[in-house]
């Protein structure tokens, strides 16, 4: 047996769930870790966390309505995005504390939603689906739509990459120079909210902020300047992704007639590679102490 076929199980890349999935994945892992790495500079984890959560109200009203989930997620969490940066709060502790009472709000109808789901259409695996993510459930049909929704996030980002990148850093240099801060904080909400829609198809909304949060962490950690901390973010969501999908594909063989959850690895190896870079970032400070 080569060593080919001992990591990659026979028929993994001619499953047709398999190549959406990694397409589609691919595609959610990269935006998110972009867009993450920015939503790390500029303190506003907690935001990103809770439009993850916030969404899955949309997609449980998909699911009720019968229609993509993707358009759920987005329209949910696009109205999110918009709400929390016109309430207008700009200290940290005013803005987590609206946030955290929009992200009540929003658990509270996704609860709702999915009552109605499994009452009106015996849904039974629609909770599964919005909170924790199907991805070898996702329809080919879907790799167009959703690749078009990654291209505007990396295209918005692109556009306003210098503005967006000095108000993460020094908002009030930013302001002196002439950037419309509140402008560039909605328009990245905005991106936040195309990338939390991807994940959420992929690993779930309620888990999605691991694709958001932890390569875009791991890679500020040991990266020194913003460019290589967007390059090593995209390449550990990469990582985690493919990772994820192929120890998903490779269960069915441990617990035959059953895998493990997609999400579950994903998210294993997206917590791994974060502390793997807090280890890797503390070395020189450990050597120079003993030096000294």
């Amino acid at each position: 047996m080569s060593f080919f076929n001992l990591i990659f199980a026979p028929g993994f890349f001619a499953s047709a769930p398999v190549q959406t999935a990694l397409v589609i994945g691919s595609a959610a892992a990269i935006v998110s870790a972009l867009i993450g790495v920015f939503t790390v500079l500029r303190g506003q984890s907690f935001a990103g966390h809770a439009l993850s959560d916030i969404s899955s109200a949309g997609g449980s009203v998909a699911f009720l309505l019968g229609i993509s989930a993707l358009w759920g997620f987005l329209g949910v969490a696009v109205l999110a995005a918009g709400a929390l940066e016109l309430a207008g709060l700009r200290r940290s502790k005013e803005r987590d504390l609206v946030t955290g009472i929009v992200l009540g709000a929003g658990l509270g109808l996704t609860a709702l939603l999915l009552h109605l789901d499994i009452g009106t259409r015996s849904s039974g695996g629609a909770a599964i689906s919005v909170m924790f993510g199907s991805i070898f459930a996702v329809p080919a049909s879907m790799i167009v739509p959703m690749l078009g929704v990654s291209g505007l996030a990396v295209l918005m980002m692109g556009l306003i990459y210098r503005p967006l990148l000095l108000t993460s850093l020094d908002p009030n240099l930013a302001s002196a120079q002439g950037v419309r801060v509140s402008s560039i904080g909605l328009l990245h909400l905005l991106i936040l909210s195309l990338a939390v829609t991807l994940s959420a198809m992929t690993i779930g909304a309620i888990l999605s902020t691991a694709l958001l949060i932890g390569p875009a962490a791991a890679a500020v950690q040991i990266a020194h300047r913003p460019g290589r901390a967007l390059l090593l973010a995209g390449l550990f969501g990469l990582i985690a992704t493919w990772g994820g999908v192929l120890l998903a594909y490779d269960s069915y063989t441990w617990t035959p007639g059953q895998a493990w959850p997609v999400s579950f690895f994903i998210t294993s190896l997206v917590s791994l590679i974060y502390v793997a870079a807090r280890l890797w970032a503390k070395r020189p400070v450990a050597r120079r102490t003993a030096e000294a």
